[in-house]
C-alpha cells in the first residue's frame, strides 16, 4: 500500500520563487504573497520532515483579511497550481445557512477528493479555501439554520486535523490539509484602533521603528475575538495576511499585465479570427473608474470589459474583411479597419 507521504508535493520552490510565480498571475498584494509563500513552503517542508523524523509538527492555517474583489481566491488557486495540489473553495455563508453543517463540510472534503481524481492520499495534502469567514456570527432569527458560532465549532476539528468519515468506506485525514480562510472583516479597523497600544511609542532607530509599525498594524487574536470569532477558532488561524484595497493603477494592471489577463484572452479570441485587437490605455482607466464606483474590486472588471467587447465579437465573425479593431474609449464605438 502506498504511504500517505507519497503524494506530498516535493517543494523545490523557495518562497521567493513562489512569489515570482504568483506575480505572473496576481497583481500587487506583495505583503500577502510573501506571507502565503512562506506558509505553504514551510507547511509542505514540515510535512516531509515529520514523515522522515516521526516528529509531529503543527500546521499553520492562514487567515486572509481584505475587501471583496482583492484577489483572495485567485491567490489561493494560483498557489495550489504552483504546488500541483488539489484545491477547493467553500462559502462560510452557505455553511451558516444550512441545517446540516457537518454534511456540507463533508461535501467540501469530497470535492477535494474529486479534484484529486479519487486519490485520497493526494486529497489529504490539498488546500481548502473558506471565503466570507467573517460572516460566521450568530444570526438572529435564523432558527432553521446553524448559527455562525456553531459553524465555527464544526470547522475546528477538520482545521486542526482529524479523521472524517466521508461515507462509502472513505475516511479522510485532514491533518495535512492546509486551510486558508478569507473575509472582508468590515469594522475590524475600528476595533484595532481602540485596542492597539503600540502607536504612541517612538524609536530612534529606523529599523526598530519599522518593527514597531508592523506590530501596530498586525491583527491580533483579541481583535478577531471582539469582532465575533470564538477564541478556539482564531487559534486555528495563527497566520494572518492583509489584502489591500485595489486602486485604479492596480485594476488597470489586472486587465493588462498577467499572462492570462482579460486583454490577452480577447486578443487571442480575435487572433483566431485573423483580427488584431488594440485597446488604448485610456479605455482601461475608464473601466477601472467604473469598477471603483461599483465598490466590488476586480470582480466587476470582466463584466464591464465583456459589455464593451460584445458588439465587436458579434460583428467580426461575419465580416472577413475586418483585419484590425481599435477601441479608443469605453464610451465610443470600436473602429473596424478593413484589410
Amino acid at each position: 500500500m502506498e504511504s500517505p507521504n507519497a503524494e506530498l508535493p516535493k517543494v523545490k520552490m523557495t518562497p521567493s520563487s513562489i512569489v515570482r510565480y504568483l506575480d505572473m498571475h496576481v497583481v500587487g498584494q506583495d505583503e500577502a504573497k510573501k506571507v502565503l509563500s512562506v506558509v505553504v513552503y514551510a507547511h509542505y517542508k514540515k510535512l516531509l520532515k515529520s514523515h522522515e523524523s516521526g516528529i509531529e509538527i503543527a500546521k499553520s492555517n492562514v487567515l486572509l483579511i481584505g475587501p471583496t474583489g482583492t484577489g483572495k481566491t485567485l491567490m489561493c488557486e494560483t498557489l495550489a497550481r504552483a504546488l500541483k495540489v488539489p484545491f477547493v473553495t467553500a462559502d462560510a455563508t452557505s455553511l451558516a445557512q444550512s441545517k446540516y453543517v457537518n454534511e456540507e463540510i463533508n461535501a467540501v472534503l469530497l470535492r477535494l477528493v474529486e479534484k484529486a481524481d479519487g486519490d485520497m492520499n493526494k486529497a489529504q495534502n490539498g488546500i481548502v479555501f473558506i471565503d466570507e469567514i467573517d460572516k460566521l456570527k450568530s444570526a438572529k432569527g435564523a432558527a432553521n439554520a446553524a448559527s455562525g458560532e456553531s459553524v465555527q465549532h464544526s470547522l475546528l476539528k477538520i482545521m486542526e486535523g482529524s479523521l472524517v468519515n466521508l461515507g462509502a468506506n472513505h475516511v479522510m485525514d485532514t491533518n495535512n490539509i492546509l486551510f486558508i480562510c478569507g473575509g472582508a472583516f468590515v469594522g475590524l479597523e475600528q476595533i484595532m484602533s481602540k485596542t492597539h497600544a503600540f502607536g504612541f511609542v517612538s524609536m530612534a532607530d529606523g529599523n526598530n521603528q519599522k518593527i514597531l509599525d508592523r506590530l501596530n498594524s498586525r491583527v491580533k487574536p483579541t481583535d478577531l475575538i471582539e469582532f465575533g470569532l470564538i477564541p478556539e477558532f482564531t487559534g486555528r488561524l495563527p497566520v494572518i495576511a492583509n489584502m489591500r484595497q485595489l486602486d485604479k493603477e492596480m485594476l488597470v494592471k489586472i486587465m493588462t499585465e498577467p499572462k492570462n489577463c482579460i486583454y490577452n484572452q480577447f486578443r487571442e479570441i480575435l487572433k483566431n479570427e485573423g483580427v488584431e485587437l488594440v485597446i488604448e490605455a485610456r479605455v482601461f482607466e475608464e473601466i477601472s473608474d467604473l469598477a471603483i464606483e461599483y465598490k466590488v474590486g476586480a470582480r466587476s472588471l470582466r463584466g464591464i470589459f465583456e459589455e464593451m467587447i460584445t458588439p465587436v465579437l458579434y460583428t467580426v465573425p461575419d465580416q472577413s474583411a475586418i483585419k484590425k479593431v481599435v477601441i479608443r474609449s469605453l464610451f465610443e464605438d470600436a473602429e473596424m479597419i478593413l484589410g
